[in-house]
Protein backbone atom coordinates (compact mmCIF):
# COMPACT_ATOMS: atom_id res chain seq x y z
CA UNK A 1 0.00 0.00 0.00
CA UNK A 2 1.66 3.24 -1.12
CA UNK A 3 -0.04 6.96 0.37
CA UNK A 4 -0.22 9.85 -2.06
CA UNK A 5 -0.45 13.04 -0.03
CA UNK A 6 -1.42 15.75 -2.54
CA UNK A 7 -0.68 19.74 -1.66
CA UNK A 8 -1.31 22.76 -3.70
CA UNK A 9 1.07 25.40 -2.69
CA UNK A 10 -0.06 28.41 0.16
CA UNK A 11 -0.92 31.64 -1.14
CA UNK A 12 1.55 33.24 -2.99
CA UNK A 13 2.76 36.83 -3.16
CA UNK A 14 2.19 38.99 -5.90
CA UNK A 15 3.72 42.06 -4.50
CA UNK A 16 6.55 42.06 -6.97
CA UNK A 17 5.53 41.74 -10.56
CA UNK A 18 8.66 42.52 -11.85
CA UNK A 19 9.67 38.77 -10.00
CA UNK A 20 9.92 35.72 -12.53
CA UNK A 21 6.86 33.39 -11.50
CA UNK A 22 9.22 31.02 -10.31
CA UNK A 23 10.25 32.92 -7.51
CA UNK A 24 6.94 34.59 -5.77
CA UNK A 25 7.60 33.88 -2.20
CA UNK A 26 4.52 33.14 -0.11
CA UNK A 27 2.55 35.87 1.06
CA UNK A 28 1.75 35.71 5.16
CA UNK A 29 -1.77 33.97 4.68
CA UNK A 30 0.55 31.43 2.72
CA UNK A 31 3.17 31.21 5.65
CA UNK A 32 -0.06 30.80 8.38
CA UNK A 33 -1.56 28.07 6.40
CA UNK A 34 0.69 25.88 5.88
CA UNK A 35 1.98 24.55 9.31
CA UNK A 36 -2.05 25.16 10.32
CA UNK A 37 -2.81 22.52 7.22
CA UNK A 38 0.98 20.59 8.19
CA UNK A 39 -0.91 20.21 11.80
CA UNK A 40 -3.98 18.64 10.96
CA UNK A 41 -2.19 16.38 8.06
CA UNK A 42 -0.09 15.08 11.68
CA UNK A 43 -3.78 14.20 13.20
CA UNK A 44 -3.55 11.56 10.30
CA UNK A 45 0.35 10.61 10.34
CA UNK A 46 2.73 10.97 12.36
CA UNK A 47 5.55 10.55 9.35
CA UNK A 48 5.95 10.77 6.23
CA UNK A 49 8.92 9.04 4.20
CA UNK A 50 9.26 11.90 1.02
CA UNK A 51 8.24 15.45 0.49
CA UNK A 52 8.53 15.89 -3.63
CA UNK A 53 7.84 19.56 -4.61
CA UNK A 54 7.85 21.59 -7.77
CA UNK A 55 11.02 23.74 -8.34
CA UNK A 56 9.06 26.98 -7.96
CA UNK A 57 9.60 29.02 -4.04
CA UNK A 58 6.44 28.96 -3.24
CA UNK A 59 6.02 25.14 -3.59
CA UNK A 60 9.66 24.70 -1.99
CA UNK A 61 8.58 27.38 0.90
CA UNK A 62 5.24 25.46 1.11
CA UNK A 63 6.91 21.63 1.63
CA UNK A 64 9.41 23.43 4.21
CA UNK A 65 6.82 24.96 6.51
CA UNK A 66 5.20 21.02 6.25
CA UNK A 67 8.05 19.50 7.20
CA UNK A 68 9.23 21.50 10.00
CA UNK A 69 6.01 20.34 11.31
CA UNK A 70 6.54 16.87 10.94
CA UNK A 71 10.14 17.45 12.47
CA UNK A 72 12.07 17.35 9.24
CA UNK A 73 14.70 20.06 10.12
CA UNK A 74 17.59 20.67 8.21
CA UNK A 75 16.38 18.96 5.39
CA UNK A 76 14.91 19.97 2.08
CA UNK A 77 12.15 18.68 0.13
CA UNK A 78 13.07 16.79 -3.07
CA UNK A 79 12.66 18.81 -6.15
CA UNK A 80 11.42 17.59 -9.11
CA UNK A 81 11.30 20.24 -12.36
CA UNK A 82 8.07 17.88 -13.89
CA UNK A 83 5.83 19.35 -11.30
CA UNK A 84 6.13 22.79 -12.72
CA UNK A 85 3.78 23.97 -15.93
CA UNK A 86 3.11 20.11 -15.57
CA UNK A 87 0.29 18.16 -17.53
CA UNK A 88 -1.37 14.90 -16.10
CA UNK A 89 1.31 12.52 -17.79
CA UNK A 90 4.05 14.71 -15.81
CA UNK A 91 2.67 14.21 -12.59
CA UNK A 92 1.88 10.49 -13.18
CA UNK A 93 5.48 10.60 -14.31
CA UNK A 94 6.65 11.87 -11.10
CA UNK A 95 4.56 9.95 -9.03
CA UNK A 96 5.73 6.85 -11.00
CA UNK A 97 9.64 7.98 -10.36
CA UNK A 98 8.89 8.17 -6.56
CA UNK A 99 11.65 5.53 -4.67
CA UNK A 100 9.79 2.07 -3.25
CA UNK A 101 11.18 2.50 -0.07
CA UNK A 102 8.93 5.70 0.53
CA UNK A 103 5.12 4.56 1.54
CA UNK A 104 3.94 7.58 2.46
CA UNK A 105 4.66 10.63 0.19
CA UNK A 106 3.59 14.21 -0.20
CA UNK A 107 3.50 16.32 -3.35
CA UNK A 108 3.63 19.97 -3.62
CA UNK A 109 2.52 21.59 -6.98
CA UNK A 110 0.46 23.91 -8.82
CA UNK A 111 -2.97 24.28 -9.92
CA UNK A 112 -4.62 24.17 -12.40
CA UNK A 113 -3.28 20.67 -13.34
CA UNK A 114 -3.08 19.23 -9.66
CA UNK A 115 -6.74 19.49 -9.80
CA UNK A 116 -7.04 17.96 -13.18
CA UNK A 117 -4.68 15.35 -11.98
CA UNK A 118 -6.43 14.48 -9.08
CA UNK A 119 -9.76 13.98 -11.12
CA UNK A 120 -8.08 11.89 -13.76
CA UNK A 121 -7.05 9.31 -10.41
CA UNK A 122 -11.10 7.59 -10.71
CA UNK A 123 -11.07 8.22 -6.84
CA UNK A 124 -13.49 11.24 -5.41
CA UNK A 125 -13.38 14.42 -8.15
CA UNK A 126 -13.35 17.76 -6.82
CA UNK A 127 -14.48 21.01 -8.28
CA UNK A 128 -11.08 22.73 -7.18
CA UNK A 129 -7.38 22.53 -5.09
CA UNK A 130 -7.81 25.58 -2.92
CA UNK A 131 -4.31 27.21 -2.00
CA UNK A 132 -2.86 24.54 0.41
CA UNK A 133 -5.55 21.93 -0.11
CA UNK A 134 -4.54 18.74 0.82
CA UNK A 135 -6.03 15.59 -0.64
CA UNK A 136 -5.03 12.30 0.36
CA UNK A 137 -5.47 8.55 -1.07
CA UNK A 138 -3.87 5.07 -1.03
CA UNK A 139 -2.95 2.90 -3.73
CA UNK A 140 -2.92 -0.67 -3.70
CA UNK A 141 0.58 -1.51 -4.59
CA UNK A 142 3.81 -1.87 -3.42
CA UNK A 143 5.93 -0.08 -6.28
CA UNK A 144 5.00 3.67 -7.08
CA UNK A 145 5.50 2.48 -10.99
CA UNK A 146 2.45 0.25 -10.82
CA UNK A 147 0.81 3.71 -9.26
CA UNK A 148 -1.33 4.23 -12.53
CA UNK A 149 -2.76 0.98 -12.67
CA UNK A 150 -3.35 0.35 -9.05
CA UNK A 151 -6.80 0.96 -7.48
CA UNK A 152 -6.93 3.82 -5.29
CA UNK A 153 -8.97 4.80 -2.68
CA UNK A 154 -9.74 8.19 -1.46
CA UNK A 155 -9.03 9.15 2.29
CA UNK A 156 -9.66 12.80 2.94
CA UNK A 157 -9.38 16.19 1.49
CA UNK A 158 -8.84 19.36 3.61
CA UNK A 159 -7.74 22.86 3.13
CA UNK A 160 -7.24 26.04 4.79
CA UNK A 161 -10.83 27.77 5.12
CA UNK A 162 -12.73 24.46 5.41
CA UNK A 163 -12.89 24.57 8.90
CA UNK A 164 -13.04 28.39 9.12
Amino acid sequence: MKILILVRHAKSSWDDFSLPDLQRPLNERGKKDAPKMANRLKTHFSKIDAFVCSPAKRARKTAELFMKEFDSPGKKPQVEPGLYEATVTKFYQAVESLDDKDKTVALFAHNPTITDFINSLDCRPIDDMPTCGVYVLSADTQTWKDFRQAAKEFRFFDYPRLHS
